[in-house]
């Protein structure tokens, strides 16, 4: 019965990618201040405090270290253990850039903090819409972006997508798809599923139920009259059944759609067939967005197999082709003989006012970044 449950289930379900950043606040001091790489680090209070610890990077955690845990018992596990303060700042502002990578590839973006997020993805056309070559793409754009590295996890449904992030971090990701559900939900163990804390999994020990497997074979009522809304929430999730969406909530002010490429493009007439690709990608996730808005600008930016970026933009009301075409064209034109790697195309929105009718003044902008 179980099974014919998920099977139905699954006829409905969605393409969902978990990213969670590795070791977040960490990974940033890392990057910023090389001499902290190869040593046990951690961000939070100094030991001499009551603090505890924001988070660690993975040569601290060898020793037990770990979030949440008081500094003092952090140098006690790891002597050397260097504690840093944290500088939210910074934080805050590498998670925005995160944040629009995200946006090139869906607008249905739920963050659930400043290290993580849930992406919908299942009407992204880019890769053929193959939310596994998708995540790949995120986490190659944080990477040579950022510098940083992300973990991912894709499912049909948001639960199981955050469990897998975690299959294989650091810096790896992990697929869970349809036909895997109900193999991988009868070995799940129920510890790792969102919500179900410390004291939930002695209460459900208690009455011998370790994995999802359990649960499918505990009387549904039972559960419901014994464990009441989290005995609800595990007969669903035993079944990999979740329906909640990913709820995005954000104030757009531009959109963008990017592809890179296993062979870099050595001419504008190749250049101009990719183009055509992204561009069909970009207008398809405007028709959603510009209900209540208007383009004010359009760019076009390249990066090329050397890792640098240059791009243009110009001002218009209007997405068009042509407009794009002269783009490509001037940055070509200034960087010439140089193999692309990657070529993207954006329109900056805003919200419509009542003279957003009159066409703008077209003007050059252009921003070169090394």
């Amino acid at each position: 019965m179980a099974e014919q449950t998920l099977t139905a289930q699954l006829t409905r379900q969605r393409k969902i990618i978990h990213i969670d950043m590795d070791c977040f606040y960490a990974a940033v001091e890392m990057r910023d201040n090389p001499q902290y790489r190869d040593i046990p680090l951690a961000i939070g209070g100094k030991s001499e405090h009551r603090a505890v610890l924001s988070t660690c990077n993975y040569l601290a955690r060898k020793f037990g270290v770990r979030s949440a845990m008081p500094s003092f018992k952090a140098k006690q596990l790891c002597p050397d253990l260097l504690i840093v303060p944290g500088r939210m700042s910074v934080y805050v502002a590498v998670s925005q850039k995160i944040k629009e990578i995200f946006y090139r590839y869906t607008d249905l973006v739920e963050p659930l903090s400043l290290d993580e997020a849930f992406l919908d993805v299942s009407d992204c056309t880019l890769f053929n819409g193959s939310a596994t070559y998708i995540a790949e793409d995120i986490r190659r754009a944080i990477f040579e972006e950022l510098n940083l590295t992300a973990s991912a996890g894709i499912a049909p449904c948001k639960f199981l997508a955050k469990i897998a992030s975690d299959e294989n971090k650091p810096n790896g990701q992990c697929v869970i798809t349809p036909a895997q559900v109900c193999i991988f939900i009868k070995t799940l163990a129920l510890k790792k599923i969102p919500g179900v804390g410390k004291v939930a999994q002695q209460k459900l020990a208690l009455k011998g139920l370790f994995t999802c497997l359990d649960v499918q074979q505990y009387p549904a009522q039972k559960l419901l009259s014994e464990f009441g809304k989290l005995g609800a929430a595990l007969i669903n999730f035993s079944q990999g059944i979740d329906e909640r969406t990913v709820k995005a909530n954000i104030q757009r002010k531009s959109l963008a759609v990017e592809q890179t490429f296993a062979l870099d493009l050595i001419s504008e007439e190749q250049c101009l067939e990719k183009m055509r690709l992204v561009y069909s990608e970009l207008e398809r996730r405007l028709q959603k967005v510009l209900k209540d808005k208007v383009i004010n600008k359009v760019g076009v930016k390249i990066k090329f197999n050397d890792f640098s970026i240059k791009s243009s933009e110009r001002q218009s009301s209007e997405l068009s082709f042509t407009m794009l075409k002269i783009l490509l064209h001037y940055l070509l034109d200034k960087n010439p003989h140089k193999p692309i790697r990657l070529l993207g195309i954006s329109v900056g929105i805003e919200e419509r006012r009542a003279d957003s009718g009159n066409a703008l003044q077209l003007s050059f902008i252009d921003n070169g970044f090394s």
